[in-house]
């Protein structure tokens, strides 16, 4: 019987042995802080003229490809704001001309749909909003529950990537203005998440052996040769201009409330009640995640907070009452369809990986192997 590892919290930030993979050094620095300083320090903690200088190459090559066009590039807007603010620098520091993309998977909140409004209205930015067959959706996600793989929101993910790809192509646009940004996102735990989720393969074999036979009939799915396009050769440019400037997330939720009349939701993601749920619900109960410990830790590396400052935010509960985690709960099992008695169950599945199941990337992992 293996036994269990003993705990253990990073000296630096705050990733623990809750990531099985998670490695120390001899100073108990583990290896997600150690690399994230390390990609900081090449993008972000270099001289502001060489920053600046990299910034206005990037946009000029957008704004020569869109030459002639009506956008010269595509954002995602969920509302969250990471997104919100990528599109206000967009179109208010850059000059940039954004046709933005939303994908609607049933589950937004009230609140993402009125910021999206004031976003797009205030901005004066075309909004295409990809809505995706609810019942195929519901399928598929009680699909994913019941399968007990980490990673439940390849569903969306997977969805809107293939929504991107398709609009930019009919629109004839190069660069699609990612909303990443390391100084909040240099951390995430490869065991936390499935990657790249548009593994249609794995998408179908969940669906076939845990759904209850609805037709995939809008929802996007690609061949195995799609999917080496997709993975290989498509010709989009991604750029992550928000590396390039700087990027205080408290700072911009004041320009955000201030400029674009944005709420705040409480929580990173928290724009989606579905996300929401998985995040502060499902993750931590039944795959013992917390994905606060990854995005805390990635301010911490970025000097934004400290990392006593983390360890105070990680006492305080995941919902801030108990009546608000029920209520959620209660919708949650009600619009998917499901018994208490199931939902119960599922969360006392057993973690299975996504490679329990049929899988394009498998097939790739192996011929890598192969090839070595």
């Amino acid at each position: 019987m293996k036994k269990e590892r003993e705990y253990q919290i990073c000296k630096r930030c705050v990733m623990d042995t809750t990531d099985p993979d998670i490695v120390f050094d001899e100073n108990g620095y583990c290896n997600h802080c150690t690399k994230a300083i390390e990609s900081l320090n090449k993008i972000v903690f270099i001289d502001e003229k060489v920053k600046k200088q990299k910034l206005d190459i990037e946009i000029s090559k957008i704004k020569m490809a869109g030459k002639g066009k009506k956008y010269d590039c595509v954002i995602g807007l969920s509302g969250g704001v990471d997104s919100s603010y990528l599109a206000y620098i967009v179109v208010k520091k850059f000059g940039l001309r954004p046709l933005a993309i939303h994908l609607d998977n049933g589950w937004n909140s009230e609140l993402a749909v009125q910021n999206i409004e004031n976003i797009v209205t205030k901005l004066k930015i075309d909004l295409e909003t990809y809505v995706i067959n609810w019942d195929e959706v519901k399928d598929l996600q009680r699909a994913y529950l019941r399968a007990s793989v980490v990673d439940f929101e390849v569903i969306s993910d997977n969805a809107i990537s293939i929504a991107i790809n398709k609009l930019m192509k009919r629109h004839n646009i190069k660069y699609f203005i990612s909303g990443y940004n390391i100084e909040t996102e240099s951390i995430m735990p490869s065991n936390w998440f499935y990657s790249p989720k548009y593994d249609s393969l794995n998408i179908k074999h969940i669906h076939k052996l845990f759904g209850d036979g609805v037709k995939l009939k809008n929802y996007p799915l690609l061949t195995f040769p799609g999917y080496i396009y997709y993975r290989f050769f498509k010709s989009i440019q991604i750029s992550a201009l928000l590396n390039f400037v700087d990027y205080n997330k408290e700072n911009a939720k004041e320009v955000l409330k201030n400029e674009l009349n944005w709420r705040d939701y409480g929580g990173k993601h928290y724009e989606s009640i579905i996300t929401k749920f998985y995040q502060a619900y499902i993750l931590p109960e039944k795959f013992h995640i917390d994905k606060r410990k990854a995005h805390l830790s990635g301010l911490i590396c970025s000097k934004q907070i400290t990392r006593k400052q983390a360890l105070e935010e990680l006492q305080q509960p995941l919902y801030k009452t108990k009546e608000e985690m029920y209520n959620d709960k209660e919708y949650f099992i009600k619009k998917m369809g499901l018994s208490k008695n199931e939902f119960n169950e599922i969360m006392n599945e057993k973690r299975k990986e996504h490679f329990d199941y049929k899988s394009y990337n498998k097939m790739i992992e192996k011929l890598k192997g192969l090839i070595k």
